[in-house]
Formats: structure tokens, sequence, C-alpha cells
């Protein structure tokens, strides 16, 4: 499809969409914090992160969900804090959070207590990991280089995406996109939506899905072109993953897939460039596959900011 044809579909995609709640306050948001970094020449990633769903209704009661639990997400913006990147975080509301990766799921309920002044108390067997927690975010959103963006839907993941990357245009190869977001390839084009809940009367239900324009490729030709763009390709079989990721690499023109198997993705990543591939394990030295995966992505974007290519 020519280029013209990629963007007309994308149009067309965001006329149709549901208006974008809080449009005007997410644009403020990032231009604020764009203009902020761009003014002190700072490297800045939008790391996307979770799932998107998917509604079946306008008045949304079912959905179609892309399972995505945000950890390597969320592992990973602590990873571009601490190598001085200013981080949008893009995520997935209820999913895991940057620092938090180790508090448990019902956080409130399982790491507090009363305390004999009838005040509450962190349980000393988490104090650690909230500290931690509490500290990390902190320190982020106070130094200005972490910015926290939710979203739940298809439609508000691509329209709040729209808004980073075409702000993010004036920082030109200073910008990286790590799009780690778990995005739906289907969806209910929104005209075609019944404004209220299906009902389950009429016994069986047949829907007919539509793609997802790839908006990988618009943001990469239209609205950053000078961005460095990490895409990923999560597959269920080993044996097709690494061609899957070649295809990725070609057909959206990224600078790099990283390619990861479904059972042993918190283990190892397959960086593929166009310069090769680079498997990634996480070893006893490393807490976690992100640390080793981020470093070698930051290392790949120093050398682009420099010359325009990596090695």
């Amino acid at each position: 499809m020519t280029c013209e044809g990629k963007t007309s579909d994308v149009e067309a995609f965001f006329a149709s969409a549901p208006s974008l709640r809080d449009e005007d306050t997410i644009r403020q948001r990032v231009q604020v914090f764009i203009d902020e970094h761009r003014s002190r020449h700072n490297r800045l990633v939008c790391v996307t992160s979770g799932g998107t769903t998917v509604p079946l209704e306008r008045r949304c009661v079912r959905f179609i969900d892309n399972f995505s639990s945000g950890n390597r997400g969320a592992a990973s913006t602590e990873y571009f804090l601490k190598a001085d990147y200013a981080v949008i975080f893009l995520y997935r509301g209820g999913t895991i959070q940057p620092f938090c990766r180790s508090v448990p799921d019902d956080a409130l309920l399982t790491c507090l207590e009363p305390d004999d002044s009838h005040g509450i108390k962190v349980r000393a067997e988490f104090y650690s990991d909230v500290e931690h927690a509490i500290r990390g975010n902190h320190e982020g959103l106070m130094s200005h280089k972490l910015l926290k963006v939710p979203y739940t839907t298809l439609f508000e993941y691509l329209q709040i995406l729209q808004i980073i990357a075409t702000a993010a245009h004036s920082l030109q190869r200073l910008a990286m996109f790590y799009l780690a977001a778990a995005v739906s390839d289907f969806y209910v084009p929104w005209e075609s939506m019944g404004e209220h809940k299906i009902q389950s009367a009429g016994g069986s239900l047949a829907m007919q899905l539509a793609g997802v324009p790839k908006m990988i490729s618009v943001l990469r030709e239209g609205w950053a072109p000078n961005a460095f763009c990490v895409s990923f390709k999560l597959e269920t079989d080993q044996t097709i993953l690494i061609q899957k990721a070649n295809d990725a690499l070609r057909k959206y023109r990224v600078h790099a897939v990283v390619a990861n198997e479904l059972n042993t993705r918190r283990k190892k990543v397959t960086i593929v460039t166009a310069n090769g591939d680079t498997v990634i394990e996480r070893t006893d030295q490393a807490p976690d596959v992100e640390m080793e995966l981020v470093g070698f992505l930051c290392e790949k974007h120093a050398e682009f900011i420099s010359n325009g290519q990596y090695t």
C-alpha cells in the first residue's frame, strides 16, 4: 500500500472514532513536557504499555481485550529513567506501574496494617518494596522526568499516541518510541457499533471485525519521521517469530523489532535490526531482561542521534 493509502486509512479511522475525553488537557500536558525537555536537549522516550480494549457497544458493557500485564513497559520505564531519559509512560489503566513490580496486586490491603495509635503503617515485610515504589515514582514526577498518561480503549490509545508523536516531531532524533503495548489488530468501527448492550436473547452472535490501520507506518513517515522507533513482536510459535520480526522491520521501517515468544518472554528476547540479530537473556547479574534490553537500545539511540544511523 502507498503512503497516501496508509494515511487515508488512518485519517478515516480517526475521523470515525469517538471524541477523546479530556483531549485538550492531555494535549497540553504532553506539549508542556516535551517543550521542557526540548529546551534542555534531553533524550525522550515514549513507552507504551499494557493491552487495549475493543468496545462492542458505544455504551460499553462488553469488549475484546488484548492481554498484557504491563510488566515490560513498567520495567523498561525504570531503566530509561536511570539512563537519564525523560519518559512519557502511555499505559493501560490498572496495569503494572513503574517501581511497583514487587508490590502485591492488592497493595493497599496487603501492605498496610493498623498501628497501636489508631493510625496506619506499612507492614515490615513490605516496607522496602513500598518505599522503593513511592520514592521512585515521586522522584520521577518531581524531577519532571516522568509523565504518565492512561488509556483504556484502542481508540484512546491511538488518539493519544498521535498527540504524543506529532508533538515529539520537534525533538527530531532525540525522541524514541518504545512500542511495547499489546495493540489489537481488529476492531469494531464506531459507526457500525450499536448504542446499547448487545442482547443475548437472540442466541449466537456473529460480528464482522475490521482491521486496524497500521499506525507505525504513519508514525514513521509522518508524525515523527526522525525519531528512533522500536516495535515489538510477540508470537506463540518460535519457528515463525524471527521471520515475522524481520518482516515487520522491513514493512514498517522501524529501527529495531524486539521479538519475544510467549512462554519465554520474561527470560529472553531477540532484537532484530537491519544489521543483524542480538539475543538478550536474563542472567544472575541482571534481575530482568529489560535492563540489558534498554541498555542496548540506549546505545543504539545514542549512535543514531550522533550520525543518523547505528551499527
